[in-house]
C-alpha cells in the first residue's frame, strides 16, 4: 500500500480548518503534513501534535507536500496559489468572492499545477448543480428562474459563489452566458421582468451554514430545487475528496463536476 500523501490545510486553525482537520484524519490516503495560518494569528507556532506546529510561511508550509487545502480570502488564496504554483504542489480551495482579475490570476497560476476551485464541496450541491443544469435545458424558456440563498450573519461576500454557480448553471442548461443575465437587486419602478433573466436574492441572519433555493416559475406551476447545509462538516468530507482525487491530475482549472463524473 503506498503511503498517505501528504496535505497542508490553510486556515488550519479556523472554523473549516478544524473540520477539514478532523477530515483528514478519517481519510487513509492522505495525512496532514503542514498547517498554516496568516502571518501575526496568535495561534502561530501552535503544536498540533505529529511533529506539525502552525506556520505563516505558505513556502515553508507547502515544502515536501502533495496538494494544499485552502478555505480563506481571495488574497490569501492567491498568495497560497502563487507558492503552490513555485513548489509544484496542487491546490484544492473553496474560497469565494474573487474580482474578475483575481480569478484571472488564479487561472493563469493553474496553467503550471492542477487547481480545483468550487464554492461549495458538498456533494449534494454539485448534483444540485447539475440537476439545475438539466432542469433549465428541459423546461426550457418558459420558465422563469430565481435563486434564493441564505448564510450566517457573518459571511463577508453576496451573494454567495454557490447561488451564483447555480446561476451559471441555469444559464448552460439553456445554452446561454450568465453576462447580461444575472439581476441581483430589484428596488422601485422596475418594469417587467426582462426575458431570460436569472435573479439572485441573499438572505443573512444567525449562524445558517448555507441553504440555496432554485425556483423555476412557470405558468400554473413551479418546480423548486432546494439544498439545507446543517452543519460544515460534509463541506470538509468534499474538500478532502477532492484533494485525494486532484493529486496527479494534469495542470489546469477542474471542477467537482469532473470528479463526480457529472461534467
Amino acid at each position: 500500500m503506498s503511503p498517505p500523501r501528504r496535505v497542508a490545510v490553510a486556515g488550519a486553525l479556523g472554523r473549516m480548518g478544524q473540520h477539514v482537520r478532523a477530515a483528514l484524519a478519517d481519510e487513509p490516503s492522505l495525512q496532514l503534513a503542514a498547517a498554516l495560518e496568516a502571518p501575526g494569528h496568535p495561534g502561530i507556532g501552535t503544536d498540533l501534535g505529529a511533529g506539525i506546529s502552525v506556520r505563516s510561511d505558505p513556502g515553508q508550509a507547502l515544502a515536501g507536500c502533495d496538494v494544499a487545502i485552502d478555505f480563506s480570502i481571495p488574497a490569501a488564496t492567491l498568495s497560497l496559489a502563487r507558492c503552490a504554483g513555485d513548489a509544484g504542489v496542487a491546490l484544492v480551495t473553496g474560497t469565494t468572492g474573487f474580482s474578475d482579475s483575481e480569478r484571472k490570476e488564479l487561472a493563469s497560476i493553474a496553467r503550471r499545477i492542477p487547481v480545483l476551485a468550487s464554492p461549495n464541496f458538498s456533494v449534494a450541491v454539485n448534483v444540485l448543480f447539475w440537476l439545475a443544469r438539466e432542469a433549465s435545458r428541459r423546461l426550457g424558456p418558459g420558465f422563469d428562474a430565481e435563486i434564493v440563498e441564505l448564510h450566517h450573519s457573518a459571511k463577508r461576500d453576496a451573494p454567495s459563489g454557490t447561488a451564483l454557480r447555480l446561476a451559471e448553471a441555469v444559464a448552460e442548461g439553456r445554452g446561454e452566458s450568465l453576462e447580461g443575465r444575472l439581476v441581483l437587486e430589484r428596488s422601485g419602478e422596475i418594469g417587467a421582468r426582462p426575458p431570460g433573466a436569472i435573479a439572485v436574492q441573499a438572505l443573512r441572519g444567525g449562524d445558517n451554514p448555507g441553504e440555496h433555493t432554485l425556483l423555476l416559475v412557470g405558468r400554473g406551476e413551479r418546480l423548486e430545487l432546494v439544498h439545507r447545509a446543517q452543519t460544515r462538516e460534509h463541506f470538509a468530507r468534499g474538500a478532502v475528496r477532492a484533494a485525494a482525487w486532484l493529486i496527479g491530475r494534469p495542470p489546469g482549472l477542474h471542477r467537482i463536476e469532473e470528479m463526480l463524473g457529472l461534467s
